[in-house]
């Protein structure tokens, strides 16, 4: 058994001190015996369901089920075989430039990620590692997709000391002691931000949602065979409602349109609740600490997450909301980070919270919300005008074709859609909009759900004056700005406004020396502002 390496020692395939986690092999390191056990209880309720889904359809007799028994206990014992053989075959190293993971039974599959990739290092723990005192340490290297790399599983200090080496190769210095981080909630400052029960009980009441239905609809399709039913026949769904459509027919239109009023309210009641359930599940004792490694996010009831998020990598904040939550003063806010395109949600950092929780947030990343002194630009009136006269044009057209079909009725559809096209533009043009500060750059969008981006002047990488036949002829462009994890676009601005906006960003960049740039102020100069 092996300890994780300090920055300075070296790994060493002789080495024998234990700590009860990591398994050392000769050339690396194995992750918990325990994992063997997590694996195979994850994957065996999905291999046993589908043995009841043969039995089911088969219609066994009573000793038939003695052999369906046995069937399962083999099954159980094979994949409990091959989840040994993985784990045995699974190793890694850390290295001094990079982790190497080696993994595969009969094919062998090595990678190695550099450290200088690895944007960030997170600590996740489902409900069957956390009964074993286990984590999964996951690497984000911002590229997505297959290219992230995981461990699964290591137990918890083990996880945290392979996240502050790996987080010290990276930066290049010492690593400190992973206890800084985790103490106990006895000695722990207040935090930046947190939600208790009743604030994420609130928080799922916003969030509907009708999952429930795409989980049926995803095991319908995959166990739609051992029914003894057809359900994609419509023949069957006529036979079902063939004596509750006669009742309901005889009830009258005005029973009808209650029942119609009571299946909707049904729909809606079963989406707050999938909402509520869902939003419990996610961000249960969510709490935001501003530490001096960046901004630590602890969040999950079931799954348990820990995330760090260095403050000298946040680009650029957003604070969002949404249709209904908005009218309560609702907002959200996320960082947008050098590992933004993961596509991760680790970045946000204040799901459900008011104005002023949102403020010492954002200060604490060095991003300051605007105030009332902001000079705020629109977009050119041409582009708004032509915008709608395009999507009222397109819209005509398929109203004409409409028009000229068996269902000419049907054209009304067309028509509304793109009345509301050109009302939808005269709404953006009045609330769309976008302001230059001394250090920051503010962008207002939606009209519905607005949303706000700011970003730092010096953070921006690239400015780009974008314009087509059209907006060439009409005096406007669209200004790109090169951010490191995410997009920003002003779109239909003047052609002065954007050569000015241009140039003033451009000598901010020019004038920084980004090697004298230093980090965000360490945790004990934030003052802490938790959630009511």
């Amino acid at each position: 058994m092996t300890a994780i390496p300090h920055p300075e020692e070296p790994v060493a395939a002789s080495e024998t001190q234990s700590t009860g986690s990591a398994t050392s092999v000769g050339e690396g390191l194995r992750t918990h015996p325990a994992s063997i056990a997590i694996g195979t209880l994850k994957g065996l309720p999905n291999a046993l369901f589908g043995l009841a889904a043969v039995a089911f359809a088969g219609d066994l007799v009573s000793r038939e089920y003695l052999y369906i028994g046995g069937l399962a206990v083999g099954v159980a014992l094979l994949m409990l075989f091959f989840a040994w053989l993985s784990w045995r075959r699974r190793t890694y190293i850390v290295g001094e430039t990079d982790i190497r993971v080696e993994a595969g039974i009969v094919s062998r599959q090595a990678r190695s990620v550099p450290y200088e990739r690895i944007q960030d290092v997170s600590l996740e723990q489902g409900l069957l590692p956390r009964l074993f005192g286990l984590v999964q340490v996951r690497f984000e290297t911002g590229a997505g997709g297959k290219d992230e790399l995981a461990l699964a599983y290591l137990t918890e200090d083990e996880g945290e000391r392979l996240r502050e080496t790996v987080r010290a190769r990276r930066d290049g210095h010492e690593a400190a002691p992973a206890a800084d981080d985790s103490e106990s909630p006895l000695q722990e400052p207040p935090p930046l931000f947190a939600m208790p029960p009743k604030r994420i009980l609130t928080f799922g009441l916003f969030e509907f949602s009708l999952a429930v239905f795409a989980v049926l609809f995803g095991l319908l399709q995959q166990y739609g065979d051992a029914l003894p039913f057809d359900v994609w026949e419509s023949s069957f769904w006529k036979e079902l409602m063939v004596g509750p459509g006669e009742q309901i027919a005889s009830l009258g239109p005005m029973a009808q349109a209650i029942g119609i009023v009571m299946a909707l309210l049904s729909v809606a009641v079963l989406g707050v609740a999938t909402g509520l359930v869902r939003t419990t599940l996610r961000e249960w004792n969510f709490r935001l600490d501003r530490t001096e490694k960046g901004f630590r996010r602890r969040r999950g009831l079931l799954t348990k997450t820990d995330v760090v998020m260095p403050a000298h990598r946040v680009q650029a904040v957003t604070v969002g909301t949404g249709l209904i939550r908005r009218r309560f003063g609702w907002h959200n806010l996320k960082f947008v980070s050098l590992a933004q395109d993961s596509g991760s949600a680790n970045h946000v950092v204040a799901p459900f919270a008011k104005v002023e929780e949102i403020r010492p947030i954002a200060a604490a990343a060095n991003f300051a919300l605007p105030q009332g002194d902001l000079d705020w630009h629109r977009a050119s009136s041409r582009y708004r005008f032509d915008s709608a006269v395009l999507n009222g044009l397109f819209m005509g057209v398929v109203a004409l074709g409409v028009a000229l079909s068996d269902y000419p009725w049907f054209a009304i559809i067309p028509l509304a859609i793109g009345a509301l096209q050109v009302m939808r533009q005269a709404f953006l043009w009045r609330f769309e909009r976008h302001a230059l500060s001394e250090t920051q750059l503010f962008r207002r969008e939606g009209w519905l759900a607005p949303k706000l981006a700011v970003a730092s002047r010096v953070k921006l990488q690239s400015v780009e004056i974008a314009q087509g036949p059209i907006t060439k002829w009409r005096g406007y462009a669209t200004l790109h700005l090169g951010l490191a994890g995410g997009k920003l676009s002003i779109t239909g601005i003047s052609l002065d406004r954007a050569q000015s906006l241009r140039t003033a960003i451009l000598e901010s960049i020019a004038q920084t020396d980004f090697s004298e740039l230093v980090d965000a102020p360490p945790a004990s100069t934030i003052s802490a502002r938790p959630a009511g």
